[in-house]
C-alpha cells in the first residue's frame, strides 16, 4: 500500500467493493489510527429511520482491515478472525456517522482493534472491537 497517501489508498481500496457500496468516506488513516464516515442513507435501513446494526458493522470491519493493512510488512494481508459489536443507540437515517479505529494490540500474527461509532451529535452508536489476523505470503 503507498503509504505516501494513506487516505488516497484506502479510499480507492473501497471502490467497486462492500465499503464502497456503504459509502464509507476515509477522513484520515495512519498506522495508529483510522477515521472514516458514512451518511446513514435511506438504502441501510432495518426499520423506517433506523440504520441497519449490519451497516454499522460492516464499517468497523472496513476500518479495522485499512488499520491493519497500514501495519503490514510488504506481502502481507490480513482478515477478521473476531469480531464483536455492543450497540448503544440508533443511528438515525439522515445523519452522518462517524467511526475512529484504534489499536488495542498491534503484533506479529493478531492486530486487535477498537472502533467507536457516532452520530452528528457525538453521541455512541456503537462499539466494535475486532481481530485481525496476519496471513503471510505465500
Amino acid at each position: 500500500m503507498d503509504l505516501a497517501d494513506p487516505v488516497v489508498a484506502l479510499q480507492a481500496a473501497c471502490e467497486g467493493f462492500f465499503p464502497g457500496l456503504l459509502g464509507l468516506r476515509v477522513v484520515s488513516a495512519a498506522p495508529e489510527r483510522v477515521v472514516a464516515e458514512m451518511e446513514a442513507r435511506p438504502e441501510l435501513r432495518t426499520v423506517p429511520g433506523v440504520t441497519h446494526g449490519g451497516a454499522l458493522m460492516g464499517l468497523a470491519d472496513a476500518l479495522g482491515g485499512m488499520a491493519t493493512a497500514l501495519n503490514l510488512r510488504p506481502g502481507q494481508g490480513t482478515t477478521t478472525i473476531e469480531s464483536k459489536t455492543n450497540f448503544f443507540a440508533p443511528a438515525r437515517t439522515g445523519t452522518t456517522i462517524t467511526a475512529e479505529c484504534v489499536p488495542l494490540h498491534r503484533g506479529r500474527r493478531t492486530m486487535v482493534w477498537q472502533t467507536t461509532i457516532r452520530d452528528g451529535e457525538g453521541r455512541l452508536l456503537a462499539l466494535v472491537t475486532q481481530t485481525q489476523l496476519v496471513l503471510e505470503e505465500g
